[in-house]
């Protein structure tokens, strides 16, 4: 291997190092922001938002901790394309910016619901996971996007179905932040599958039914009285 060879070997591996301690570490202050900021607030199905201005505070760190751990090789490849580190932050930043979007849209929509309505949106979640739009989405999330902007468009398309359970189970739940968050996670590192996707769909879909026939047997769903 030549000298110039070794130096760009050298150059490539630091960068990639950079990117991923920069990706990962703001997904752990955001976690931590978002543990410290949602302590108490979790009222299951009647979780109340609060003003708008504390809700997108808390709802921004609360998408970074959640999706940015899965596009990280996403990142890393806007970083090796662009040759810079210098690319990784604004890269996040316009993700973020469309999931910042999405969080004004659910300002904006979002009710303190019944069981009905959380089960309803918890099927159509579980349905919406095997329709060719999911599909489309989870794939482009995965291939090389330059934009962060078209990456965030995708990858909404992608977890917005899955984000609708949290919104419909717990939009202040850690528990479900974690467990939907570890979902999506892993729906952007790997690749389809019908032996996973159909089971977790169908997992998903029987969830929203039991919602519906035995909501108290959910942890957490209804405030306790």
């Amino acid at each position: 291997m030549s000298q110039d060879s070794a130096v760009r070997d050298d150059s490539r591996s630091l960068r990639a190092g950079l990117t991923w301690a920069t990706t990962l570490g703001l997904a752990a202050a955001a976690w931590a922001v978002t543990l410290q900021q949602m302590n108490g607030m979790d009222m299951g199905v009647g979780t109340q938002l609060g003003s708008f201005g504390s809700f997108i505070a808390l709802w921004v760190p609360m998408m970074a901790a959640m999706m940015l751990p899965g596009a990280a090789p996403a990142v890393l490849r806007r970083a090796h394309a662009d040759g810079s580190v210098g690319a990784v932050l604004p890269f996040l930043g316009s993700y973020l910016a469309i999931w910042a979007v999405v969080g004004i849209a659910v300002f904006a929509l979002y009710q303190p619901h019944g069981t009905w309505v959380a089960g309803a949106l918890v099927i159509a979640a579980g349905i919406y996971e095997l329709t060719p739009l999911k599909q489309s989405c989870r794939q482009r999330c995965r291939d090389s996007i330059r934009s962060g902007f078209g990456f965030g468009l995708y990858c909404v398309g992608s977890s917005i179905g899955l984000m609708l359970m949290l919104v419909a189970l717990g939009v202040m739940s850690v528990t479900w932040m974690a467990l939907i968050g570890t979902l999506i996670v892993a729906q952007k590192l790997l690749p389809p599958r019908a032996a996973v996707d159909v089971p977790l769909s169908l997992a998903i879909v029987g969830l929203g039914i039991l919602i519906l026939v035995a909501p108290s047997s959910i942890p957490g769903l209804t405030p306790a009285m």
